[in-house]
């Protein structure tokens, strides 16, 4: 009985013994702070798609215009009035890759819409607070500012920089 009651401790205490850890599947271990990691992965991947959409400029015969906003547009908005009316605005835009595939058959439409209260990608905003009505614009958007790291749920995917054609709709 004696020798059972040792074997038994020495293998309860060899079976307790500490599993290695191991860093999970995405390379994040336990030291690593996933949001310092996430924003060196969102700094760089910014960088390289701005190197990217300023080789395919180059490559345009239009000229685009960097906004401070951190995308590009055909026309320069930085010479423009902010439009700080509470009025209603009416667009809708189309968008492309950078091969100008066009992501979907139907524009986005918005109708009546008060810059103030609106949840859009923030190129679109911002680019509509300078637009006037019947305008079009062409919107060069890093995926920062477009979808992100996890696309629209649907077709754009993640990372995705867009190329947005924008038209201020005429109130009525």
């Amino acid at each position: 009985m004696k020798k059972s009651g040792i074997l038994l401790a020495v293998l309860l205490f060899t079976g307790c013994k500490k599993q290695p850890v191991y860093a999970p599947l995405d390379g994040v271990s336990k030291q690593d702070k996933p949001i310092d990691i996430s924003r060196e992965r969102s700094k760089n991947r910014n960088e390289q798609e701005r190197k990217f959409i300023r080789n395919w400029i180059a490559g345009q015969k239009k000229v685009f215009y960097p906004m401070p906003s951190n995308y590009w547009s055909d026309i320069d908005f930085s010479i423009r009035q902010n439009n700080t009316e509470d009025l209603p605005v009416s667009y809708q835009y189309d968008q492309y890759d950078f091969n100008n595939v066009r992501i979907y058959d139907m524009p986005v439409v918005r109708n009546h819409i008060y810059l103030r209260k609106t949840e859009e990608l923030k190129a679109v905003e911002d680019a509509v607070r300078h637009m006037h009505p019947n305008e079009e614009a062409t919107l060069l958007v890093p995926s920062v500012l477009a979808y992100g790291t996890y696309g629209d749920g649907k077709t754009i995917g993640n990372d995705l920089p867009l190329i947005i054609k924008l038209k201020i709709l005429e109130e009525k």
